[in-house]
């Protein structure tokens, strides 16, 4: 059975972040969600809250887990025996990013292959940090994530007033 690696930060995932699950999740064996803790990264839902939905919005998919590590994403990968580490790209500029980190990834493990996965069109705009912007502002985000991360989101982001009960 073939293991894929696909980590982020994922504060918070996204629903581009759900469509490439939901792809690796059709094309591998093993899918492990990593949330990559950086503690240079200032963010706003704890490694906690971050896999609680996590594990939350992929329990649909039975051969998709959710695990962290402080560590190299390439030696979390060795470690439990994957062979593909998954990126999603939402277009030119993230191909690029993701391009530069992969290079990188393959000097530092030359065993593992990356595979770009891109998301539906209609999630190409769509990122944690906009998705974040648009709750702050109190803007509809049904389009960008699932209902249970924007609860969350918005227990932290939004103005008294426009609080779920």
């Amino acid at each position: 059975m073939t293991i894929a690696v696909y980590a982020g930060s994922f504060d918070p995932v996204t629903a581009g972040h759900l469509s490439v699950v939901r792809q690796a999740a059709r094309l591998f064996g093993h899918v492990v969600v990593v949330v990559a803790i950086n503690p240079d990264k200032r963010t706003l839902l704890t490694v906690a809250e971050r896999m609680e939905l996590l594990r939350e919005v992929v329990a649909l998919h039975p051969n998709v887990t959710v695990a962290s590590t402080e560590g190299l994403i390439v030696d979390y990968a060795r470690a439990i025996g994957a062979s593909v580490l998954l990126r999603g790209v939402r277009g030119a500029t993230d191909a690029q990013f993701e391009t530069t980190l992969a290079q990188a990834n393959r000097a530092l493990a030359p065993d593992l292959s990356t595979l770009f996965l891109p998301a539906e069109s209609h999630l190409a705009e769509v990122s944690s940090s906009r998705l974040k912007e648009k709750l702050a502002r109190g803007e509809d985000v049904s389009d960008f994530c699932p209902p249970a991360v924007a609860a969350k989101l918005r227990s932290r982001l939004s103005p008294p007033s426009l609080r779920s009960p």
